[in-house]
């Protein structure tokens, strides 16, 4: 954040994208694994929403996007972490929304489905998870990062104003079924 303000003087906008996943049974998971999932996709969303929201508080307007994610509504299997964090990063954007709102700031927050990233690779190659998925994605596909960017652009413009607090789903319809 130093260097963006150093450069720009300014911040408008704010992404918060940084993800990671461990796959294990709750039983077996380590407490190592559920501090780095919450510290990459809780924490840092926090702390970067933190630091670019004081200069947009003082400037009056800016936007930020997280990305949660389907867990952020689910319980997911064998990813207790990940799913607490996104659960947790789709109640933070609510929350900072229901502070910033009125003083020109909205935070807002894409809810991915099942995108061909390296978090989801491991569903892919398992042959009957990745075929169960598909079935009940309507769209019949795994989704592309490049799927995300109409929503991104959308909530980083002026016509997404009056959106605050908003988890925007792009899942192929995975949530509709």
């Amino acid at each position: 954040m130093e260097q963006v303000f150093a450069r720009f003087g300014k911040i408008d906008i704010l992404v918060n994208n940084a993800g990671t996943i461990r796959r294990a049974p709750a039983a077996d998971s380590t407490l190592e694994d559920w501090n780095a999932v919450l510290e990459t996709n809780l924490s840092s969303v926090f702390r970067l929403s933190q630091l670019a929201g004081r200069t947009m508080l003082a400037q009056g307007s800016g936007k930020i996007i997280n990305i949660a994610s389907l867990l952020t509504f689910q319980g997911g299997v064998f990813v207790p972490s990940y799913a607490a964090a996104k659960g947790g990063v789709g109640q933070l954007t609510k929350a900072l929304a229901n502070e910033w709102a009125s003083r020109g700031v909205n935070v807002n927050a894409i809810a991915p489905g099942y995108i061909e990233t390296d978090n989801t690779a491991a569903l892919r190659a398992d042959p009957v998870r990745s075929r169960q998925i598909l079935e009940r994605i309507p769209a019949g596909r795994w989704g592309k990062p490049a799927d995300l960017a109409g929503a991104a652009v959308f909530l980083a413009s002026r016509a997404s104003d009056y959106l605050h607090g908003h988890v925007l789903v792009v899942d192929g319809g995975w949530m509709s079924r």
